[in-house]
């Protein structure tokens, strides 16, 4: 079974007193509703499982008075043999997006408090409240605690691949220090990088490298997730914008194959204007099948606060997904080193997928002279750059900035390649394997 960081959460959320009741949000495929029966199970005498895509029945239970009494009688009428024991019971909510009162009657779960719920939802950002009448559900605002959760980070795949907790610890050790990683480990560490690169943290497909390392049963379970994050594309979006989504989706490989990797609406469609796509483009980001990174107009905290929002580049949140879209063989190719050009794509991905599911915000720095830093983050402190080298090569943006403190106030940068640990004139170089310890702010 693979060992996932939401568990933890879970727990401290049991035990914190007066708790509100929990909302799982993330992509489809990623993990929630296993994550969630297995902690229940474990952690509560009765649990009652509600799942409102497998059971549109269950809506008519939330039909009437928000009562919680009145709401436990009618899911004892539909669901068969379920126990509802006060402050033995945990009831979950599968899929709550499609059961927009149940979203509602969570304010009501709480203010009752004799029952722990947790819900997830996959497309709570882009399906809305809206029931089938047109009707509005609100939402309960100051009743529920929300929790995002991501498929498997590098770390939780390095768990899975039989990676100890002490190797990790090691590795982090010669961070702080800023000394090289031994060389046994370093090489494991590599293999297991390009490993996640292709595989990425959907754990179907974690679970099938992990049992056959047949990378077709791999590339297989990708492909039939990109099929239904399709299918939702027509399922949930609104008739006016579903072709434009599609459109959108379709055209990230592209966009990343650029040197200029600034999101152009013109890669869509030729003449495609931002009016008619950044809707689309919005429901997919709000569906976490994508990750924004905007550009900085300065290198200055905060960085939120400097970043332009009509300036920006698309990363998919999973780079085995990202993978999966690019034809058939570069899972070998990015294993045998033989990508050429469009490694530089894939390693990019690679570090906004780890960064984004550390739930950092992205950000880059360009400017129209030609300097540009892949991504730019807040680092112990400080605004520090980061540049991604798919092998090795000169950072002469970075060097630029860093030479010239007066006009970027900048001072620290990070360089992530084919290296191990080193630092010289303020750059900092660690092999690709580290950034999901970069952990401080």
């Amino acid at each position: 079974m693979l060992k996932r960081k939401v568990i933890q959460q879970l727990r401290e959320w049991k035990d914190t007193p007066g708790k509100k009741p929990l909302v799982i949000k993330g992509c489809r495929q990623c993990g929630k509703t296993f994550a969630v029966r297995t902690f229940a199970n474990d952690n509560y005498k009765n649990v009652v499982y509600l799942n409102f895509i497998e059971n549109t029945d269950l809506s008519v239970a939330f039909e009437g008075q928000m009562n919680v009494d009145e709401i436990v009688l009618n899911i004892s009428s539909i669901v068969k043999d379920v126990i509802f024991e006060p402050h033995n019971t945990c009831i979950i909510f599968d899929e709550i997006q499609d059961c927009p009162r149940a979203r509602t009657s969570l304010k009501f779960f709480h203010l009752d408090g004799r029952y722990d719920v947790i819900a997830t939802g996959s497309l709570l950002g882009v399906k809305g409240y809206g029931d089938k009448n047109g009707q509005k559900a609100s939402v309960p605002v100051g009743y529920e605690t929300i929790i995002n959760m991501f498929p498997l980070d590098f770390e939780e795949f390095l768990w899975a691949n039989g990676i100890s907790d002490a190797i990790i610890s090691k590795l982090q050790e010669c961070l702080d220090n800023v000394t090289p990683v031994p060389e046994a480990i370093h090489l494991q560490m590599k293999k297991l990088l390009l490993q996640y690169i292709i595989t990425g943290g959907m754990p179907e497909a974690v679970n099938a490298f992990v049992n056959t390392h047949d990378l077709n049963q791999v590339l297989n379970v990708q492909r039939a997730i990109i099929n239904e994050y399709e299918d939702d594309m027509i399922k949930y979006a609104d008739d006016s914008i579903k072709s434009r989504i599609r459109e959108c989706f379709e055209s990230i490989p592209q966009q990343l194959s650029k040197e200029n990797k600034k999101f152009q609406y013109s890669l869509i469609r030729k003449n495609a204007k931002a009016a008619h796509y950044e809707g689309s483009l919005q429901w997919i980001e709000d569906a976490g099948i994508i990750c924004r990174c905007r550009n900085l107009q300065i290198t200055e905290l905060p960085l939120d606060g400097n970043a332009e929002n009509d300036v920006f580049k698309i990363y998919m949140a999973d780079t085995g997904l990202f993978v999966s879209m690019l034809e058939k063989g570069t899972q070998a190719d990015i294993l045998q080193g033989n990508l050429l050009a469009y490694k530089g794509a894939v390693f990019e991905n690679l570090i906004a997928d780890i960064f984004c599911k550390m739930e950092r915000k992205l950000y880059y720095f360009r400017k129209d002279s030609g300097l540009e830093v892949d991504f730019v983050m807040r680092y112990k402190g400080e605004c520090t750059l980061v540049e991604v080298k798919a092998a090795n090569g000169n950072a002469k943006s970075t060097k630029t900035i860093l030479a010239h403190y007066e006009k970027y106030h900048v001072k620290s940068a990070i360089k992530l390649g084919d290296y191990n640990v080193g630092y010289k004139d303020n750059l900092l170089t660690l092999p690709h394997y580290m950034a999901f310890l970069l952990r401080e702010y």
